[in-house]
């Protein structure tokens, strides 16, 4: 199809093929560390299907609030126990961290998907207290996105919700009609654009739009469209591609961190 390449990460990042296999391997050895201690709820229920499941890791001491970070893999790959390790950043800095699985397609559509997500949040939401903060790579990126839609969480919900941050974020849509992935989402042109957050109104909830320096032309597209729909901070960070960019959130002290944590002052 006209635009594979364009959305093809994989090709062109050195050894991409292992790294799936070593987020695996170090997201099993930290829920295994973290189970010991006790401080994780694996597999906590937010709906009825079987992959409608969010793992939930404490921090040492009172939590300052909580932070739900959404996985990607083009809404077809992957599942939340994948990303686990990536939590030690957010731990350190004494948030809870929830990260939610969802059905993949094309068993489901990414409207259901984007569904999937406002309930594990709100479930997530209505168990703990606090301010919230959301981050998301990828497909995770645009689904952090779509939160910040009036109609998606409840509106109490939604004024917990003090910083969002989409991470190499699809944010539109309708060009991924014109790659072979769309056998599998099915999108036309209306469905694409109902899912699309740059054709949403710029959210109240501030948002830094984060992106490797290093990705595919076609991310760094979709990050600078998104920003400069919501005008909203645009983050590219140097040295990073699509699978690496998301290697800030082990670092409490990292940037990617401060701006998922810190609340300006």
């Amino acid at each position: 199809m006209e635009l594979d390449d364009a959305y093809d990460n994989a090709a062109f990042i050195a050894d991409a093929a292992d790294y799936p296999e070593r987020w695996q391997s170090e997201a099993n050895a930290f829920r295994a560390q973290m189970s010991v201690m006790g401080r994780a709820r694996l597999g906590v229920m937010y709906g009825h299907g079987t992959r409608e499941v969010v793992d939930v890791f404490q921090p040492d001491g009172t939590p300052k609030g909580l932070f739900v970070f959404v996985h990607g893999g083009y809404w077809r790959k992957f599942d939340g126990a994948t990303w686990s390790h990536f939590a030690q950043g957010a731990l350190a800095r004494g948030w809870m961290v929830a990260m939610p699985t969802y059905d993949l397609c094309p068993r489901v559509r990414i409207a259901d998907i984007t569904r999937q997500i406002a309930q594990a949040i709100s479930v997530m939401a209505h168990d703990f207290d606090g301010p919230i903060r959301l981050a998301g790579h990828s497909a995770g990126g645009h689904l952090v996105s779509r939160m910040l839609a009036s109609d998606i969480l409840p509106d109490d919900v939604l004024a917990r919700i003090e910083i969002s941050v989409p991470i190499s974020p699809v944010s539109d849509l309708r060009p991924l009609i014109k790659t072979s992935m769309n056998e599998d989402f099915k999108l036309d042109e209306t469905t694409a654009s109902q899912e699309s957050p740059v054709l949403m109104p710029k959210p109240k909830t501030r948002v830094t739009v984060w992106v490797g320096a290093e990705e595919r032309p076609a991310f760094l597209d979709q990050a600078q469209w998104l920003a400069d729909a919501w005008r909203c901070e645009h983050v590219v960070e140097p040295n990073r591609h699509h699978y690496n960019v998301i290697d800030g959130l082990l670092d409490a002290d990292s940037p990617l961190m401060h701006a998922i944590l810190v609340k300006p002052s």
